[in-house]
């Protein structure tokens, strides 16, 4: 090899970015790790229990404490390492953290730090503290990569107290007509926001199998209402005025006709748009998201004082554009991630 070639590569590989995409996730080359990889890698870390940020068959996990419980559940045994919030760990002179996202139950961002250049990597997140998960930190850094799920102007989240209220007085009004209710949520994260805030002065709160199991995960990590798993021997009679929280993938099974006479519900951020509840054949829908809307995504973005903005998976050209003409040096990279279709953790058992 020439001493001219020699340099060239040496120069490309110094100059490579902290943070690269590749076809396996998004990698660090200089601590040969990953973060949210959705191919076989051999350490990674991983910002949250989703499905397409947490996958099986990597050698090595590493994830924030009270993750480690909710990913052995999905991906059964696994090597894993749990690290608390704010924890700096170094590989290979490469230091990283982990920070609170407020996307679901111990969801993180990580920060990546080498030579005083900073990275934030947010997986999914949101602004909004929903008692449930820790509620998201801005973290200061040069570099943001983003998810911008819900990155287009027509999303703006009311406040979750108001949403609650609706869907409780939905419930009510159901029992008042002799019928039982049944709301479908994602059974890791927005079911147990869900049964945080259901009013069990209304009547009992059941769940569809997936959603308990997953919950009982979670109960010693944030209080959770007292829930009855659906069972075979389950009667109708006993769900009537009541309320059963159920994953999407439940809805026009054969699982659900023992609710009849019942109402439907989904809560989601895609409830925004009337067509969306039209096309799931749902009776009523609830705007109630784990993402940030647009504006949420607008302010964390600000809130870090990052120059560089990288978004990876939503409304990603409409929302980078934006960002150019507010004078941000922003672009896109594509990702395997899912935003709110990527949350359905496996397939759903009774």
């Amino acid at each position: 090899m020439s001493f001219s070639i020699f340099k060239l590569l040496f120069n490309r590989k110094m100059n490579q970015p902290l943070l690269v995409f590749n076809e396996k996730g998004i990698y660090c080359q200089k601590a040969d790790v990953y973060i949210d990889a959705w191919r076989p890698v051999d350490k990674c870390i991983i910002t949250h229990g989703h499905a397409d940020h947490s996958r099986w068959g990597h050698k090595q996990y590493i994830t924030h404490t009270n993750n480690v419980p909710i990913i052995k559940h999905r991906l059964g045994e696994i090597v894993v390492t749990g690290k608390d919030w704010n924890e700096t760990f170094s590989i290979n002179g490469v230091k990283f953290s982990l920070h609170p996202a407020g996307h679901i139950m111990a969801s993180a961002q990580v920060r990546v730090e080498y030579k005083g250049e900073v990275w934030v990597f947010t997986g999914d997140y949101k602004t909004e503290d929903d008692g449930v998960a820790t509620p998201y930190e801005p973290i200061k850094c040069h570099t943001f990569i983003t998810e911008c799920t819900f990155g287009l102007p027509a999303f703006k989240w009311r406040p979750q107290s108001e949403v609650f209220n609706d869907i409780n007085t939905w419930w009510s009004d159901n029992k008042a007509e002799g019928k039982t209710s049944v709301i479908f949520g994602y059974s890791l994260g927005k079911a147990q926001r869900l049964l945080r805030y259901l009013d069990t002065d209304i009547g009992k709160i059941y769940t569809h199998g997936a959603i308990e199991n997953m919950t009982e995960v979670i109960r010693p990590l944030c209080p959770m209402p007292e829930t009855t798993r659906v069972t075979r021997e389950t009667r109708k009679e006993e769900l009537l005025g009541n309320i059963v929280v159920a994953p999407p993938s439940a809805h026009g099974s054969t699982w659900i006709r023992k609710m009849v006479p019942y109402v439907t519900a989904s809560a989601s951020g895609w409830m925004t748009f009337r067509g969306a509840r039209r096309r799931r054949a749902i009776d009523k829908g609830f705007v109630l998201s784990d993402h940030c809307d647009w504006q949420g995504l607008l302010e964390s973005i600000e809130a870090t004082g990052a120059e560089k903005i990288i978004s990876t998976h939503g409304y990603t050209d409409i929302f980078t554009r934006y960002l150019l003409e507010q004078g941000y040096d922003a672009r896109t990279e594509a990702t395997q991630y899912e935003g709110e279709l990527g949350e359905e953790t496996e397939k759903e058992q009774e």
